[in-house]
């Protein structure tokens, strides 16, 4: 059974659904004013992988991720470029697109924009002033924190460190400094909707509550986002999402943990945050994905040069383990066997299942996929040597090549196979090892090492299998 932390128990809990075997998610979504960097890899990669396993256990996923189009960030960078903000915000959906489809992030089911919900924000809003939890101020509306007694559950603060930790925006309209905005007044040259308030746009809390409950219902099994957003966005949306239905907000809070580059938190602030398209000139897409799951959501990601050369060699081991499973099946071993498997494919099915069923942990998973590729290293070896272990059957090997497949394919969301490139010298590579072998066989050495090397010069490395040599691209 699928266990998960739970940031509003603070503690693992078994992953049970309102409906059995349905799931519906929501993730917060991108503020769309700038390019997407690595902490937002971090989260919807994981999510993605959420999204991913609980299908793989069976369940139906109802998965919903916002865009933020209406913001003062936004707002403020449309005003610096000179264009309109829903012209900003477009060129920069189309961008987000652009780096997670490379990334193989599964779409969601729904993009809800903010500006497209207005309409439910204003009834919302107006629901929540008609039963005391809101109130309006010279054309702002804010949420009265103290009318909602559950406030601070989810970050679990006491109203001193709630205050201390608030980006509170100043103002002597508010009763509380603790409430928040739910609709700000529009000033000169805004965008603003009408309102019974007057013409103004909605705060940023309350566009979530709208568009979850829209797209997903009035309660959700699963709320997905980074530890930042614990509080106050998360704190918020619980608070005027419960106040309006009088029900359940959400039954699993997941949230991902912080990114830090060279050892300091990751922000724009500090000036050391990476966008993808800068990372994607270091390293392959599938290589970052790896990177990013080789470490446990919920755990800080260390990010380093080092460390993304390390994993891009990591996936190229995986890869090169998964092609050597692939030519002992070509190789075709005895299909009648013996009683025993030296590699036993549900066993492995079994340890990466237990790893994914603790809170998602991939680190662990992909631990479980390097024991499993060890062996098949040892058994390619031997075949080369000895020839195949009496216990191993073309079966068995096929069923561990589908357990690799899925799981690394469907679950991890990294293709085992490498992507194809279009070779213009896959002839003449081809040509220089059928001479190369004919050498070998001649004991014709010295010519063998050179056409070795004129090989190397073109940039591919010879291996030396059992069924026959090959050039790998470097």
């Amino acid at each position: 059974m699928v266990h998960v932390y739970n940031t509003l128990s603070g503690k693992k809990e078994p992953f049970e659904p309102l409906a059995a075997g349905k799931v519906g998610m929501y993730v917060c979504g991108v503020t769309v004013y700038d390019d997407c960097h690595l902490g937002h890899a971090r989260c919807y990669i994981a999510f993605d992988v959420i999204r991913r396993y609980l299908e793989y256990r069976g369940m139906a996923v109802t998965y919903v991720q916002n865009f933020t189009d209406i913001d003062d960030k936004i707002i403020a960078r449309a005003a610096e470029r000179g264009v309109p903000a829903a012209e900003l915000t477009r060129t920069y959906e189309a961008k987000y697109f652009e780096v997670f489809d490379r990334l193989n992030v599964r779409r969601a089911d729904r993009y809800p924009r903010a500006t497209e919900e207005i309409g439910g924000m204003i009834g919302m809003i107006g629901r929540l002033m008609d039963k005391g939890h809101a109130y309006e101020a010279d054309g702002d509306v804010y949420f009265s924190t103290k009318s909602f007694s559950g406030y601070g559950k989810l970050s679990k603060r006491s109203e001193d460190s709630l205050l201390a930790g608030a980006r509170v925006e100043i103002s002597d309209k508010k009763r509380d400094p603790l409430d928040f905005a739910l609709w700000k007044k529009a000033k000169a040259g805004e965008p603003f909707w009408p309102s019974p308030w007057g013409d103004g746009r909605p705060g940023w809390h309350i566009e979530c509550s709208v568009m979850s409950q829209k797209y997903v219902g009035v309660t959700l099994d699963v709320h997905g986002g980074g530890q930042d957003l614990i509080f106050p966005h998360h704190e918020n949306e619980i608070a005027q999402s419960e106040a309006d239905t009088g029900r359940p907000f959400v039954r699993y809070f997941l949230h991902n943990g912080f990114v830090t580059v060279d050892g300091e938190k990751m922000s724009k602030s500090m000036g050391n945050f990476r966008t993808l398209e800068e990372l994607y000139r270091r390293c392959p897409p599938d290589a970052l994905r790896f990177f990013i799951l080789s470490t446990h959501y919920r755990s800080p990601l260390t990010f380093t040069a080092k460390k993304l050369e390390d994993a891009t060699a990591g996936l190229s081991r995986l890869r090169e383990g998964y092609r050597r499973l692939k030519e002992l099946l070509a190789a075709n071993p005895n299909p009648a066997g013996g009683p025993a498997e030296p590699i036993d494919p549900e066993r492995a099915r079994a340890e990466f299942e237990a790893a994914m069923d603790d809170d998602f942990n991939t680190a662990e998973a992909v631990g479980t996929i390097f024991r499993v590729l060890s062996e098949v290293n040892r058994l390619h070896e031997r075949s080369g040597r000895d020839g195949l272990p009496d216990g191993t059957t073309l079966e068995g090997l096929r069923r561990l090549e589908a357990f690799l497949k899925q799981v690394t394919r469907d679950v991890l969301g990294i293709d085992p196979e490498p992507p194809a490139v279009p070779d213009d010298n896959a002839d003449r590579v081809s040509g220089l090892l059928a001479e190369r072998e004919r050498a070998r066989k001649e004991k014709r050495y010295k010519d063998a090492d050179r056409l070795r090397m004129e090989l190397l010069e073109m940039g591919y490395q010879i291996q030396d299998t059992p069924q026959g040599p090959r050039a790998i691209r470097k």
